[in-house]
């Protein structure tokens, strides 16, 4: 039984990623819609996803050793003011209505505090709880966050068709509240703080990735297939042009996606994968591709709709051998620099793939853009398997000797 103070420290963690989660689902409803309104462009679109994936480029040397070297509270706070800054610039600007271009330096700023809060974040909870509670505190963790992604996008269409701009002020206080909850987390499991030894530690997680093929593989799989497969960017197009529903539909179908991750989360906590993961991950990424395609045809809502939650759910598959694998394979002193790079690979993949799906409808238009996404997909999973032997054929979850 977890004690009353390993609870408190569970439930305080829980609410600090839950208010980062749903702030920040939110401001990209909020974001997508006003800036396609605005410009009706697809590259501008594009332009929001690569203004919040270079900061994590640009700051990897810095952000993984920071959450390996200091105190990950302080740093999750830090970043959490400096994501309710970067929304409420994001506020000003739409208030006074400046001109477009100037979102774009606020979304790097935001960027780059997610650079930092994604290492610290996810690193953070092994020194919360111990490992015999760890499984639970991951599953309520992943449950969190899911259900932060879809109230939040629904939330946010919601509330801009009503408020309009005002969002981006919600967004900020939603985000900088998260700060205080980080301070008053306690640490039992804390290692003491290991001291800088040099600048090449920025480079160590991507070194113990590539040093493990089956790690390797698994990540970059499910990189390249959302960089590639992802439509995210491209759901204010279809839902003006094509769908012709209003920024409401919009926070509806972004949450789609979170409803079938959240239903595949829970029969995965009672049915959970013990044999072949390998097999089952080229599946799920495979299938991954064939329902974007599916989504990329459709001109009905709620087929539109049901597609996208296709995606979620073969994508949470992807994930859990992705983090399960990472997790298990990975000793405390290194989570943080391995965080970074894995946070970076999701950023490349979410962030990187929306500038991809914009720049890719510019010129073919939305539905080729995702036509071309989906092809992509399952042409990736082929090459894949091909190029990674010893994830195809990986049975069981274990633990991965890194190589010397």
């Amino acid at each position: 039984m977890v004690s009353f103070s390993a609870g408190r420290n569970i439930v305080l963690f829980l609410l600090m990623r839950g208010l980062g989660a749903f702030s920040a689902q939110m401001l990209d409803v909020a974001i997508g819609w006003h800036v396609y309104a605005r410009t009706g462009s697809a590259l501008s679109l594009g332009l929001v996803g690569l203004a919040q994936f270079l900061p994590l480029v640009l700051l990897l040397r810095w952000s993984g050793p920071a959450a390996d070297r200091y105190d990950r509270r302080k740093i999750s706070a830090f970043a959490a003011l400096g994501q309710g800054g970067a929304s409420l610039a994001i506020f000003l600007i739409a208030i006074f209505d400046a001109p477009i271009p100037w979102i774009y330096p606020a979304l790097f700023a935001l960027g780059s505090a997610r650079a930092f809060s994604g290492p610290a974040n996810s690193s953070l909870l092994p020194q919360i709880v111990d490992a015999a509670h760890f499984p639970r505190a991951v599953a309520l963790s992943t449950t969190m966050f899911q259900a932060a992604t879809i109230a939040g996008p629904a939330m946010g269409g919601i509330f801009y068709a009503l408020g309009s701009e005002k969002i981006f002020a919600a967004c900020a206080l939603l985000a900088a509240a998260a700060a205080p909850i980080a301070f008053k987390i306690v640490l039992p499991n804390a290692p003491a703080a290991t001291a800088p030894t040099g600048e090449k530690n920025a480079l160590d997680g991507l070194r113990y990735i590539w040093s493990n093929k089956v790690l390797l593989g698994s990540i970059s799989l499910d990189l390249f297939a959302v960089l590639f497969g992802g439509v995210t960017a491209l759901l204010p197009i279809y839902c003006r042009d094509i769908l012709q529903v209003g920024p409401e539909g919009l926070g509806f179908l972004r949450a789609a996606p979170a409803v079938g991750a959240i239903a595949v989360s829970l029969l995965l906590s009672v049915f959970p994968l013990r044999r072949h993961v390998g097999a089952k991950m080229f599946a799920a990424v495979a299938a991954y591709g064939v329902a974007t395609l599916v989504f990329a045809l459709s001109q009905n809502f709620w087929l539109s709709a049901a597609a996208l939650a296709s995606l979620g759910a073969f994508d949470v598959v992807s994930m859990v051998v992705r983090q399960t694998l990472s997790q298990i394979a990975t000793p405390d002193a290194m989570r943080g620099r391995v965080s970074a790079v894995n946070f970076l690979f999701i950023g490349a993949s979410n962030q990187l793939g929306e500038f991809e799906s914009g720049v890719a409808a510019a010129l073919l238009g939305a539905v080729g853009a995702a036509l071309f996404g989906g092809v992509a997909a399952v042409v990736v999973v082929g090459v894949w398997a091909v190029l990674f032997p010893e994830l195809r054929r990986a049975d069981r979850f274990q633990p991965i000797e890194e190589k010397t």
